[in-house]
């Protein structure tokens, strides 16, 4: 009976597809779908080849372990073909996959089996002649691979001459990855210097090792593990592949960590949930566990089908990463206001949970991805991380795909949403107002170096707003004793102590008030500052960008943030109701700039201050009319000295420079905030 059209064409739409994306995967190390994909468009191949078997053709994926090598590397032939792993992804698959191994041999023992977990890199061969490393290379097509000699010679715990009692040819196979710590260091980097980031550790670990210029690899921290032996001579021969293993760590090769010897399919599976719960502790990134039939002369008798043994398997877990579509976009507004956009996305499974949002972190995310409502999306799941949108498979983009949009308007208060060029995150401006931050807002107005509301601690504000007796920080003034007394583990004598503390904090000073009401990038010196200039309240609230930015310490983007805080009708109305509640401050006479404790000095400062940071102590000079220099000079008018001063402070003292301890800056501080 002839074979159906539409399945003709499915097949070799298959084939392509494959190809293609084994071209991505091992020649552009540019991966366009997750594993996932790929294995699902594979074992579809598998099954419709093995239905319909005079489809089943010699360039088929199915009958290839990879893609082809690099012409840019000198190509070298296998002595032992690198097969594959078919892989289980039930537990009934793996029981299959026993009950075949017990049918094949004709035998119901219980099958000793070696596990161990399945790293997430690239597999490769090394040879040994005479215990010295000759060659190195890639899987590639399984029979044909690249020589990575140069390359694999920079791996650090790669030996180059092995030790011991060794054969005089030896050939190990093993994985060359990229551990989770280098992997992010390697992005970090990427992303300072504005390159491109690797997608994952696995990525990153084939794109290192296929470098041509081997002092690139040789900058990337990688590693490897051996996790079988290709061909030796008869010294190398043991009974079981658990003793080959032993064997290799004594001439000085790294083995795969974890492994463990079980009896039969049941003790597979308890290895397997043990790896599972591990995974994400583990310094490395792996996908799977692998399962060997330990004896050696089962393995002879199990043999080989075309691409993979058939003694092991891969037992592989739920997908960390799949395809999925984004519905829509929502943005979510945190505690210090930032909005986050969150996709909503048609539901999916990733590592066994299914997923229906994931993060986009923000606009600058979305642009540099370029997605869009509607698209096909990898998303990712990693343990207990949020999900995150990955990447778009733009292939698979439709034409009336939506561009997401950054709202104007707040959508949890309806206040501003200001984005200050230059930053990647966009703010809500309601910051006295919206009640997405209201429990952060509280705590920061009560506290000590704002409006020190004795006894206002984390706990009692979050108490207090889940109750529903304060909406927002105005509310606090508003507070009465029977309601209070009622709260849990309260009384009547601390719900006093509480209002008594509140009536204290509304003789206050200006600069603390300004500090509490939370703009953002204004702290105690830019407070203090603003005060010095401007003396009053209303002239700041008024105030232009231009004349901000005449105050010291106000650059900018601090201009901007204050600005956007007092333009909010919201703020204004919480302003005003505070200071109808009774908050006040001595009035303040305008401080001419000239007569500020260091004005015109140049100050630099050396060594370590105990009492506070070195950017706090340089907006505290700021403050007092200095400008900070970096270095001493002839120039330089005072120098303070922290603990373990070093050459800065002997050169002041040789060019006869003033020099104060960190107790008369202090004092100096104190002084000046007495206003």
């Amino acid at each position: 009976m002839s074979v159906d059209s539409k399945i003709k064409e499915r097949v070799e739409e298959l084939k392509k597809i494959i190809q293609e994306h084994n071209y991505n995967y091992y020649i552009l190390d540019n991966p366009t779908i997750p594993d996932s994909e790929y294995d699902r468009l594979f074992r579809e191949l598998q099954t419709v080849e093995a239905q319909h078997p005079e489809l089943k053709t010699p360039d088929s994926p199915t009958q290839r372990v990879g893609a082809l090598p690099q012409t840019a590397f000198k190509t070298v032939s296998h002595i032992i073909p690198m097969l594959s792993l078919n892989n289980a992804f039930t537990d009934e698959e793996l029981e299959a996959f026993d009950r075949r191994i017990h049918e094949k041999l004709q035998s119901q023992e219980t099958i000793e089996y070696v596990c161990e977990p399945k790293l997430d890199g690239l597999a490769i061969s090394i040879l040994y002649e005479n215990g010295i490393l000759v060659r190195g290379a890639t899987r590639g097509d399984g029979s044909t691979g690249e020589d990575i000699t140069q390359n694999i010679k920079t791996i650090k715990n790669v030996p180059l001459k092995l030790r011991g009692d060794f054969p005089s040819t030896l050939e190990i196979r093993g994985e060359v990855f990229l551990p989770k710590a280098g992997f992010n260091a390697l992005n970090a980097a990427a992303k300072k210097l504005g390159t491109k980031q690797f997608a994952n550790p696995r990525n990153a670990a084939a794109g290192s090792v296929r470098q041509l210029d081997s002092r690139i690899t040789a900058q990337r921290p990688l590693a490897f593990y051996c996790y079988d032996i290709g061909k030796g001579d008869e010294t190398v021969s043991t009974s079981s592949h658990s003793k080959d293993l032993e064997k290799i760590k004594t001439w000085g090769i790294p083995t795969v960590p974890l492994l463990s010897v079980v009896q039969g399919y049941q003790g597979c599976l308890e290895y397997y949930k043990q790896i599972q719960i591990q995974r994400n502790q583990l310094p490395f990134e792996i996908d799977g566990v692998v399962y060997k039939v330990n004896q050696k002369v089962l393995q002879e008798q199990l043999g080989f089908i075309s691409r993979a043994p058939r003694w092991a398997i891969a037992h592989k877990f739920p997908a960390q990463e799949e395809l999925t579509i984004i519905r829509d976009v929502e943005f979510q507004v945190g505690r210090t206001g930032a909005l986050t956009p969150v996709a909503r996305l048609e539901p999916v499974a990733v590592g066994g949970v299914t997923v229906s949002n994931a993060t986009l972190h923000n606009m600058d995310e979305i642009e540099r991805k370029d997605i869009r409502i509607g698209d096909t999306v990898i998303v990712r799941r990693a343990g207990d991380v949020i999900p995150e949108v990955m990447s778009v498979i733009k292939e698979r983009r439709p034409h009336d795909t939506k561009p997401i949009v950054l709202p104007s308007k707040c959508p949890v208060c309806q206040s501003a949403v200001v984005r200050i060029e230059g930053e990647a995150v966009a703010r809500c401006t309601g910051g006295l107002f919206c009640p997405a931050q209201r429990k952060e807002t509280i705590k920061h107005f009560a506290s000590r170096q704002a409006m020190d509301i004795e006894g206002l601690g984390n706990k009692l504000a979050e108490q207090l707003i889940d109750s529903g007796l304060v909406q927002h920080v105005d509310d606090l003034y508003k507070l009465t004793l029977d309601p209070l007394a009622n709260l849990e583990r309260f009384a009547e004598k601390s719900a006093q102590n509480l209002l008594d503390a509140l009536e204290k904090s509304k003789s206050t000073t200006l600069p603390r008030f300004l500090l509490a009401l939370g703009i953002r990038e204004v702290g105690e010196a830019t407070a203090l500052a603003l005060t010095k200039h401007f003396t009053a309240l209303e002239p700041i609230m008024e105030a232009s960008e231009e004349a901000l930015q005449e105050v010291p310490d106000v650059g900018p983007v601090v201009a901007k943030h204050i600005i956007a805080f007092f333009k909010e009708p919201h703020n204004q109305r919480v302003i005003r109701s505070l200071l109808d509640a009774g908050i006040h401050w001595p009035a303040i006479k305008k401080t001419d700039p000239s007569k500020l404790s260091l004005s015109g000095e140049i100050v630099v400062l050396t060594g370590t201050l105990q009492s506070m940071s070195r950017d706090e102590a340089k907006k505290e000079l700021v403050a007092l009319g200095a400008k900070v220099s970096g270095s001493v000079s002839p120039n330089t008018t005072l120098v303070i000295e922290g603990a373990e001063a070093g050459s800065k402070l002997n050169k002041a003292q040789a060019l006869g420079i003033k020099v104060i301890d960190e107790d008369a800056f202090l004092k100096l501080i104190k002084r000046e905030h007495s206003l």
